[in-house]
């Protein structure tokens, strides 16, 4: 691959492999997760398990040529505004995302379950179906899925997590202007922080889950308020988890000598997905916790 100097040269990639690689990770894994759950044919598990390793080896590879890309210098001022654009859009799909899962908690909680309690146009549904129901949440739905089950305190782990977030949120910012700075070492520092922090704040959502299941009886099957409850802390813990592991990486190529002041939005997408994690996670505090 050939060095790209002339400032009015788009570097455009040689034909890449690796997208077929991705589709038939995909597919397998699809394959075999569909296969577990609804058949009882041997070995299914690992036509999934498979996907999943060659999904990994693509992700590797072909960051890995990116990469080597990058610090061979064949970005120009366009291609790095190409990137910005794509992440960008990247994360307002995220936000679209999450803004889907937000709009049903609202609406569960605003309109199907006090109608099914018997307000407005639910009146005749609460008298022939569900009388004696009342629409107040959280509820499990006039069902009573799973037997009674108690709330998560917001202000221990919940408060304990957001707190852990917003000081991430900080040191990832501090680690940005260390990188501009040209402070490899602080950089270093500030940036392992960041990723100690994503760490505790998983393992306190496992501890979460732990005594939602075993000690409060709230479960993922507790009616409407378990599964949107799951539905946007898992998802966003899952979020997290990608967060801190590629973050991870960043601290790897920041230890190995990458980035430069002036050439390092590597560093800076990671850290916009991160501060969208945060902000997510402050929405998930007041919405799902608190209100």
């Amino acid at each position: 691959m050939a060095h790209v100097s002339s400032k009015d040269q788009y570097y455009v990639p040689h034909d890449a492999k690796w997208p077929i690689f991705g589709s038939i990770g995909l597919f397998l894994t699809a394959l075999g997760a569909a296969f577990m759950l609804n058949s009882e044919l041997p070995g299914t598990p690992w036509v999934m398990y498979a996907g999943l390793a060659i999904i990994v080896f693509m992700l590797f590879a072909w960051f890995g040529e990116v990469i080597k890309e990058s610090e061979s210098n064949m970005y120009n001022a366009q291609v790095d505004t190409s990137f910005r654009m794509g992440m960008i859009w990247f994360i307002f799909s995220e936000v679209m995302f999450f803004s889907a899962f937000f709009g049903a908690l609202y609406y569960a909680r605003e309109f199907s379950v006090p109608w099914i309690g018997g307000e407005g146009v639910g009146v005749m549904t609460n008298a022939e179906l569900w009388s004696g129901y009342e629409g107040v949440w959280p509820t499990n739905g006039p069902g009573d899925l799973n037997g009674a089950f108690e709330i998560i305190d917001p202000y221990h782990l919940p408060l304990i997590n957001t707190l852990l977030l917003l000081a991430s949120s900080v040191t990832v910012t501090i680690a940005h202007h260390a990188v501009r700075a040209n402070n490899r070492k602080q950089t270093i520092i500030w940036l392992a922080l960041t990723v100690l922090l994503g760490a505790v704040f998983l393992f306190y959502q496992v501890e979460e889950y732990v005594e939602a299941y075993s000690d409060l009886n709230l479960k993922l099957s507790s009616g409407i308020y378990g599964s949107t409850f799951f539905m946007l802390t898992g998802f966003h813990g899952m979020h997290v988890t990608l967060g801190a592991i590629m973050l991870a990486i960043i601290l790897l190529r920041v230890i190995k000598g990458h980035f430069k002041p002036e050439s390092h939005f590597g560093f800076e997408a990671v850290a916009w997905y991160w501060h969208f994690v945060d902000v997510v996670w402050l929405g998930l505090f007041i919405f799902v916790y608190i209100l």
